[in-house]
Parts: structure tokens; sequence; C-alpha cells
């Protein structure tokens, strides 16, 4: 996800028809493929275009943005949505609320998918800058408070969020397990999103790390980077508009990925944000379950 180059972006593996399996195979088979997600499509109960239920290797989430890009993707292009004329709009069900992503095509084999957060911002606590810095191996005046200071945010899924001096600070990150467990212990996610001011082809140069997930290193978020947008607009001075960057996750570990985001703010307050970029199919596959 998030690329147009196999073997680059953020991998995923979609059940388009999950009916069937128990919570239990559910969380099994995510932590068998260990992925950073998996997601399992079901019907919708509450007359959407599909429930999606979305699993790390260790635990369910209530919305992620690149299993829900990816899902739309894999139905999109397998028939699994029946034909219908583009651009088009499909609804996920998913336990944060209503997701909608919609479908467009840029090329004749190119499709470009965005979804917009079933969130508004929301901020959480500040983080301790002394404790974050031992947890990403950095040093307290590798950090820029000038935007905003370290602290979460969420568009439905909560991230700690740090802006860098540059991307060569941010090249020298590393997790530091004894840190985030202290950042846990202070009662703060243990999710970390860290970016710095890029140039060029990009706004924004952005690494995200989840230890507690099972990985060091995501090499691509949509619902951080999503969520990064709604922050960088309401922290903006201006009172509307509408704000987009594109955002380069993922070289530091072999997968670059292109991620762009929007924000709208109205009379001073950020009232939606989206994630879009581009995907490619790998494999179809059979999985046994019994």
């Amino acid at each position: 996800m998030f690329t147009e180059t196999r073997f680059g972006g953020n991998q995923l593996a979609v059940f388009p028809d999950a009916r069937g399996l128990s919570d239990l195979q559910m969380q099994q088979i995510a932590r068998e493929i260990n992925y950073s997600e998996s997601t399992f499509v079901l019907p919708s109960e509450k007359g959407l275009t599909r429930h999606v239920r979305i699993f790390t290797p260790t635990v369910e989430v209530p919305f992620a943005g690149h299993p829900s890009i990816g899902t739309a993707f894999v139905l999109a292009t397998t028939g699994e949505l029946g034909v219908g004329e583009l651009p088009r709009s499909i609804v996920f069900e998913q336990a944060a609320g209503p997701v909608p992503v919609s479908i467009q095509r840029t090329t004749r084999d190119s499709l470009w998918f965005e979804l917009k957060a079933p969130e508004t911002l929301t901020l959480g606590p500040a983080a301790d800058i002394k404790t974050l810095s031992v947890a990403v191996s950095l040093a307290i005046d590798d950090f820029d408070t000038s935007v905003h200071v370290p602290g979460v945010a969420s568009v439905g899924l909560p991230f700690l969020f740090a802006r860098v001096r540059d991307s060569s600070v941010l090249s020298r990150a590393r997790v530091n397990f004894v840190g985030f467990d202290r950042l846990r212990d202070s009662g703060l996610v243990s999710e970390v999103h860290l970016y710095a001011p890029s140039s060029g082809a990009f706004d924004i140069r952005a690494r995200v790390f989840v230890p507690a997930d099972g990985m060091f290193e995501d090499p691509a978020t949509g619902s951080a980077n999503c969520a990064l947008g709604a922050l960088l607009a309401h922290h903006d001075s201006a009172s509307h508009g509408e704000f987009i960057w594109t955002v380069s996750q993922g070289s530091e570990i072999g997968r670059p990925s292109t991620i762009q985001v929007r924000a709208l703010k109205e009379n001073g307050s950020v009232t939606a944000s989206w994630v879009g970029g581009h995907c490619v199919m790998v494999s179809d596959a059979t999985f046994y379950t019994g």
C-alpha cells in the first residue's frame, strides 16, 4: 500500500470473505502472517459496503489507514464490489465508525484511493521530551518544538507525534525498548510518529515506531499521517482552508512509501482529514485454517 512498485510500501493481507472465522482464528492468522496488519472482510450489519476488521499480530484495532485503503483496492480490483463506473465511493464499517473511501482512476492501469478519517482531530496529553528522547535514541535538542510540543493526537487511532530538526536527525532515530516501556508506563501510547520537514517531491519525511505491535518500524502508516495532517492544520495560523502534504515514509527500512494527506479547516477548527495513495497487488493465495 502507498506505492506503485511491488515490494515497496506497506504489506497487507486481505481476506475478502471472512465469514466463518472466529475472533481467535483471525488473530492467529494475523500473527502467522506477521504483517503490520491483516484485514478480514464481512458483510456489514449497518447497510454499509462491508464490515472490515483489522488485526495487528498482537491485537485488533478500531481503525487503520493502509488496511482500509488496501482492502478497498483488493475488493475493487478482484470484482468483489461488482461493476461500477469510476470515480465511486464506498463506506466500510469499522469499530471506530464509518470509513468512506473514494476510488478514482488516474491512468488506464492505476487507481487512486483516499479515505476520510472516522473521527475529527482530538488532542491528548503532552509527552515528557526526556522520556521520548530515550525511547527513540535521540538527544533532547534534536526535537523541534516550534510548531507543537511532542504529544498525542488521533483521528481514530492515537499516536504520539514529535517533530525533529531535520531529515538527518530522523535517520538516526532507533528503538530503545527500555525507553518505550517508560513511555507506556507513563500512561501515553507507545506508537511514536517522528517527522521532519523535507523538500523536493515530499513536504514531510516520517517514521513510525510500533514495537508494542510486534515490529520495530512501520513502512507506511495511513492513520498516523492522516492525524498528522489534521494536527498541522490545527497549529497553522490560518483559520480557514484546505491543507495538503505529500509524506515520504519507509525509506529507512527499504520499503519507500508515498502518502498524501489532506485536512480541512473551517472557522479555526479542523473539520475533516483524509489520507490517500496508490496500491499494487503482489500475490493471491489460499490460507488453510483447519
